[in-house]
């Protein structure tokens, strides 16, 4: 790595291999599920073959014909966290791959050049590695930093010297820091990406099923409980107990995507919080919601006006956080196309749905508006008598009677 002391240099001359990776520490590796916080196309990796490499780094690979997908974790609070690509273990005409964050809080991965042992020699943006046209990509999760970036080659490596290296002092303009401790070993890429970690497997279904249960239970059930309450008022008390079943199921499959998050936060150590933060504010507000159902006064009540408006109001933010939050979900989750076009297809559905029943709705009560105006204007009027009536009147009973004989 760069600006290696002299005292290494010769170390690693003498000792050019300090570890070599074993294929049997395959399943030593952490239960974290990279896919979630890595961009595309690194998430949407399936299988691929891990190792720790050392201390507590961990280099997972795959290889799909000529390209060689590559991610390294390590720990990390500041500074940066390289690998280099040596011909002979030696730092001087290596290429690494650096990452770090900067003091904005914004990633930064790039390739330098290690010309020599000065930190003049370090030449940021350059290197041998033949990197494929996908951009290098790198993320933290919790209290580490992964590493992703993909190789392309037409000799496929096999064993192949590396060094791993860091530092906690932050680059400055892309010029890296003397490194506070490094590590040369052997990697054998030699290994073909077999079955993914039962573990792995697992943290991905129940990443899935998170996934599923929250569009079922906020992107469907919910939002036709609630257009019940809206369009089926006619229907009293028919609306009432639709729109009481409707949300209490949709409320137990709230409940189960809670739950299922709380595992994956739980065995992942996932760090999204605008996903995290908002689910836990649609959780309060759902929570709220099944409390105002007991407690709602009675129809003559004075304030059961105040009742609808809130009861309404907190619904309508609830479904709106809730489809955000699954937006935010897919994009955490790297979920692919599929999944995009299916929660897009139903949110359609139900705006199509809301329209119609709107437009309806308001052709209704126009009707009955126009109905209500022709009642008055045709209704009969009150009888009127002639202005002469007294006068009629004080004509005695006997003339009257005679009247026109």
């Amino acid at each position: 790595m760069p600006m290696l002391s002299p005292s290494f240099l010769t170390l690693s001359l003498l000792f050019p291999i300090t570890a070599l990776a074993q294929n049997n520490a395959e399943t030593t590796c952490q239960n974290t599920n990279y896919q979630i916080f890595l961009p595309p196309p690194y998430q949407n990796i399936s299988s691929t073959i891990c190792k720790p490499v050392w201390n507590t780094y961990e280099m997972r690979y795959t290889k799909n014909g000529d390209i060689t997908t590559i991610i390294l974790s390590a720990p990390y609070t500041v500074g940066w966290v390289g690998i280099a690509f040596s011909r002979n273990s030696s730092m001087v005409g290596s290429s690494a791959m650096v990452g770090w964050i900067n003091k904005h809080g914004h990633t930064k991965i790039k390739q330098f050049y290690l010309k020599g042992k000065k930190q003049s020699e370090v030449i940021a943006g350059k290197g041998e590695l033949p990197l494929n046209t996908v951009s290098p990509a790198v993320a933290t999760n919790g209290a580490e930093i992964y590493l992703a970036f993909q190789l392309k080659t037409e000799i496929p490596y096999r064993k192949q010297p590396i060094l791993l290296a860091f530092s906690t002092k932050t680059p400055q303009n892309h010029h890296l820091s003397n490194h506070d401790d490094r590590t040369s070993i052997i990697f054998d890429f030699s290994s073909v990406a077999g079955p993914q970690d039962p573990a792995s497997d697992g943290l991905i279904q129940m990443r899935r099923n998170h996934g599923i249960v929250g569009i079922i239970g906020w992107g469907l059930i919910l939002p036709v409980g609630a257009i019940v309450a809206r369009y089926l008022r006619h229907k009293d008390p028919l609306w009432f107990y639709l729109h009481s079943v409707i949300q209490f199921v949709g409320f137990a499959f709230t409940l189960g995507t809670v739950l299922l998050g709380i595992q994956l936060y739980n065995n992942m150590h996932a760090h999204i919080p605008a996903h995290r933060g908002i689910g836990i504010f649609v959780l309060v507000l759902t929570i709220l919601q099944i409390l105002a159902f007991f407690l709602r006064p009675n129809k003559d009540s004075k304030y059961r006006n105040l009742w609808n408006l809130y009861h309404s109001w907190s619904g309508r933010m609830a479904l709106f956080f809730a489809s955000l939050n699954i937006v935010l979900g897919m994009q955490a989750a790297g979920a692919g196309s599929d999944w995009k076009i299916g929660y897009g297809f139903l949110v359609s559905i139900i705006i199509i749905a809301i329209v119609v029943l709107e437009v309806l709705a308001y052709l209704k009560r126009s009707e009955k508006r126009s109905l209500h105006a022709s009642f008055q204007m045709d209704s009969v009027p009150d009888p009127s008598f002639p202005n002469n009536f007294s006068k009629v009147s004080n004509v005695p009973i006997q003339a009257q009677a005679g009247y026109g004989i």
